[in-house]
This record gives C-alpha cells, sequence and structure tokens, in this order.
C-alpha cells in the first residue's frame, strides 16, 4: 500500500457513520449486507448511507457485487489487511515489536473489529 492509498482510506473510515458501517461490514463477514440491512442495522437513513458506502466503495475498503436486483456490500479483507501492514510496518523501529507480532498472530476469529 502507497501513503496516497492509506490516507485515502484513513480519510473515508474518519467518520462515525461510515466507521460504523464498514465494522458492520467486516462483522458480516463474506455474506455481507445489502445496503437496507446495513441502514437497518445502523439505524440510519437509506440515502445518507448510500453516499457512505460510495466513499468507501471509492477508498477500495469495501466491494459491490449485484444479486439479482440486490446490491451486496462486503468489506475488502485485503484492503483492510494494507492498511493495518502499512500503519505497522515500521512499528519499533523496523526491529520486532510485540504488539505487531501479538496483532499477526491472532487467529481470524479473535482479531480485533476495526
Amino acid at each position: 500500500m502507497q501513503e496516497a492509498e492509506a490516507v485515502q482510506a484513513l480519510a473515508a473510515l474518519a467518520q462515525p457513520v461510515r466507521l460504523r458501517a464498514f465494522r458492520a461490514l467486516v462483522q458480516a463477514g463474506a455474506e455481507g449486507l445489502t445496503p437496507g440491512a446495513l441502514a437497518e442495522t445502523l439505524q440510519a437513513s437509506p440515502s445518507a448511507l448510500s453516499f457512505h458506502l460510495k466513499e468507501l466503495l471509492h477508498a477500495g475498503l469495501v466491494t459491490q457485487q449485484r444479486q439479482g436486483r440486490h446490491l451486496i456490500y462486503r468489506a475488502a479483507y485485503d484492503a483492510m489487511d494494507a492498511l493495518l501492514s502499512y500503519l505497522t510496518e515500521q512499528c519499533c523501529g523496523g526491529q520486532r515489536c510485540a504488539a505487531a507480532e501479538r496483532w499477526r498472530s491472532l487467529p481470524e476469529s479473535s482479531s480485533p473489529a476495526p
């Protein structure tokens, strides 16, 4: 991940509704969520949520897939992992870092949600 991509991803997450939407999609897993289900979960208006999903999509943090008449949004786990790696790659001055090693060694099911 390049610096510009990290800045764009962090900027997209630096808004409460987008951060909550991203976390909900991470928690939903590979199944993803429709905008309606996500709006209901977040208690957000569908029109406002549409704007926020577009920003997350533009930042590469979510994917969108059409299934019949529905759109399914999913967290882009590869982008999330790339962002976390970018943020921790020079942790502790490039030396072995207990915090980064601990994060990388967590099983998937117990990894902290963003």
